[in-house]
């Protein structure tokens, strides 16, 4: 009778143990999973361009100034540099991703210029602005 007790106790320990390790293993891969999980969902990857798309085309300098405002909040308050926004062009106006202030003293506010955007095209970036074309505008 002794012994049926200690196996039986031995055999609860066991079972025991296996739950322990498969609860851990489930939540590991649950971890791992939103670690892992970088990319965007549409409807974020939207809401991320809409903040510089609405400046897309022929534009005022004024409205060049909020831009280039808005890709320095957005720089500034992004969490990696996949989610940052450079900026080109022939117009003279440039911002690297790493810049802490506009150069919103090379725009002049009288002039017209042409907005265009580059799009990523892989990793964690794929589908997001990340580089805005400033230039003079040619009519």
């Amino acid at each position: 009778m002794e012994n049926a007790s200690k196996a039986l106790i031995i055999a609860g320990a066991i079972l025991l143990a296996i739950l322990l390790i498969t609860l851990g293993i489930l939540v590991y891969n649950q971890a791992a999973g939103v670690i892992n999980s970088n990319a965007m969902s549409d409807v974020e990857m939207q809401q991320f361009n809409q903040k510089f798309t609405q400046y897309e085309g022929k534009q005022r300098g004024v409205t060049i100034r909020s831009l280039l405002q808005t890709i320095l909040a957005n720089n500034t308050s992004a969490d990696n540099d996949d989610r940052k926004v450079s900026v080109n062009g022939n117009a003279g106006i440039e911002m690297d991703i790493k810049d802490t202030s506009a150069p919103t003293d090379e725009v002049e506010t009288g002039e017209t210029y042409d907005v265009s955007f580059v799009y990523g095209e892989s990793g964690g970036n794929a589908g997001l602005v990340t580089e805005i074309t400033i230039d003079t505008w040619e009519e």
